[in-house]
């Protein structure tokens, strides 16, 4: 499983790390985005289904895109606030044209929780690529993120002895979250050194993000396990060998997304 991982990583990573780095002519990024949240919605979607909760597959898909591209689109009326009104409104209209009418209002509340849940938070990441270092922001999210991904995963497996959550994920130890927070934390500090990836932003901040992307993006990662518990399944998808489904790949991304761009709007 570890070989399979790596070797996905392996074409993964540089993809993402030049989608980032080269956002023109074209915006990459925010294609690459796009085309990752499309697939992990549907995912989402797939999910429900499973469980025979009948989401909107097709509005939920469109109205993820939307919310994805609109930071890019940078339009009066295509705002949060818009398309979070027009996916309520509308959705509940497309109800009332299905034929199916059991459990229509539960699979109406899937299909707009999966909206906001990759949708919604997704575009922050592309609203982050837009800020003044987007790009150094952008890289400062997703690297501490992997940073605490790994050494909580690496030092779960070798030492992990005390549970953190048994009942949603038994997989993780309070030895692989400390590890966890560690990792974020040292990578967080290599933003402050002089690279053309550093950022205005001194020690005492760096370990403060560090910290605050390990904490959310930890919490992400329980969150879709106590999501895929839910809905029986162990992954929510097999398309990345190793790594699961396109969804399991961004739980704890989504969350650090939003934590790095309120950080960068409110204290920079």
């Amino acid at each position: 499983m570890l070989k399979k991982r790596v070797i996905t990583a392996l074409w993964g990573i540089p993809l993402l790390v030049a989608a980032v780095w080269f956002d023109q002519p074209l915006p990459w990024f925010t294609i690459l985005v796009a085309i990752w949240g499309l697939l992990a919605v549907f995912e989402f979607y797939k999910m429900g289904e499973k469980a025979k909760l009948a989401p909107l597959t097709y509005f939920g898909l469109l109205w993820t895109l939307l919310f994805i591209i609109s930071p890019q689109l940078n339009n009066d009326y295509i705002t949060p606030q818009i398309l979070l009104a027009s996916a309520v409104v509308l959705s509940l209209i497309w109800l009332l044209a299905r034929q199916r009418r059991e459990g229509a209002f539960i699979g109406w509340a899937w299909t707009i929780g999966g909206i906001l849940y990759v949708g919604w938070l997704l575009s922050y990441f592309v609203g982050l690529r837009g800020l003044d270092d987007g790009r150094n922001w952008v890289f400062l999210a997703l690297l501490v993120t992997f940073g605490s991904d790994t050494a909580a995963y690496f030092v779960g497996r070798a030492l992990g002895r005390y549970k953190l959550a048994p009942r949603i994920s038994p997989g993780k130890t309070w030895e692989g979250t400390i590890a966890g927070f560690l990792g974020a934390i040292i990578v967080a500090l290599l933003f402050t050194l002089s690279t053309p990836l550093q950022l205005p932003i001194g020690c005492g901040q760096a370990i403060l993000l560090g910290f605050l992307v390990s904490l959310f993006g930890q919490l992400g990662d329980l969150a879709e396990s106590l999501l895929k518990r839910n809905t029986g399944v162990k992954d929510s998808g097999s398309l990345l060998t190793g790594h699961g489904g396109f969804l399991d790949r961004i739980d704890s991304i989504v969350f650090a997304g939003v934590v790095v761009y309120y950080y960068v709007v409110w204290a920079i």
